[in-house]
């Protein structure tokens, strides 16, 4: 929304993974159940990357910012992994909790309760996130503050406010999905660039700023992946996605859902 490109961005959500694994191994808590203890603590931790690192890139026009966002993000990105393997080693981690075997047979398909979990809290966050952009006083600012900042801290709002609300809402959410990510496939130091890259692929499948768009953008993501991966096999999964994403680029650059937020 506010046309940072954080290139770190998969390592939150590495980072929130790591934190459901440390809290089931630690405390017996149920990975869903430690949303309450991941989101808090990626949400003050995106606030202290926004005061002392992104403070000084959100003001910068155009190119500029881009440019400057994908260096830092890019450094950032290369510290937290060298912490991660400091840390917790560079082995794989997964939560293995006791439903995990458990599925829901709908209409002969299969649907294992924790990514049927993990669908219907994407799907929840998704439209949490749709209705405080468009219908609370904080989401119009944020808006407002894409469009123009200038324009925006002209009539009032308090951008340094909305930069690091916005920030610390982003590495929250991060945090989140490594929880999920988590419990359904694993979480190592390295695994942040490939949630990275699936992200890169999703906005630009739906359109920039499209919350909404983004969600059929990721079932669609899946979808190919899963189709291709059992068409051509598995190790090639990732290269349909790529595929995808240099195609909309070409044919459609607004992407598939471009302008609707």
């Amino acid at each position: 929304m506010l046309k940072v490109l954080n290139i770190a961005h998969g390592e939150l959500l590495m980072l929130g993974g790591y934190a459901s694994v440390w809290a089931f191994g630690a405390l017996g808590m149920d990975p869903f159940v430690s949303f309450v203890i991941v989101i808090p603590s990626l949400f003050l931790f995106g606030l202290a990357l926004d005061r002392t690192v992104y403070r000084h890139i959100v003001r910068l026009a155009g190119e500029d910012k881009i440019k400057s966002s994908l260096l830092v993000s890019f450094g950032l990105a290369l510290v937290i992994q060298s912490l991660a393997i400091w840390l917790f080693s560079a082995d794989e981690r997964t939560i293995q909790v006791s439903y995990a075997s458990r599925s829901l047979s709908l209409w002969g398909v299969s649907l294992p309760y924790t990514r049927l979990a993990s669908f219907l809290i994407s799907l929840i966050v998704a439209l949490a996130l749709h209705r405080l952009l468009h219908h609370t006083d904080f989401g119009k600012a944020i808006l407002a503050t894409a469009q123009d900042w200038e324009a925006a801290e002209l009539v009032g709002i308090d951008i340094q406010r909305v930069y690091k609300i916005t920030f610390a809402l982003g590495a929250a959410l991060a945090g989140a999905a490594g929880t999920l990510v988590s419990v359904t496939y694993g979480v190592s130091p390295g695994v942040g660039i490939i949630w990275t890259l699936k992200a890169l692929i999703v906005v630009v499948l739906a359109g920039t700023g499209s919350i909404l768009g983004a969600f059929p953008a990721g079932l669609l993501l899946g979808l190919m992946e899963a189709l291709g991966g059992a068409w051509i096999g598995p190790s090639y999964r990732e290269l349909i996605g790529l595929a995808v994403f240099l195609l909309v680029l070409v044919v459609r650059p607004q992407g598939l859902f471009g302008g609707r937020n």
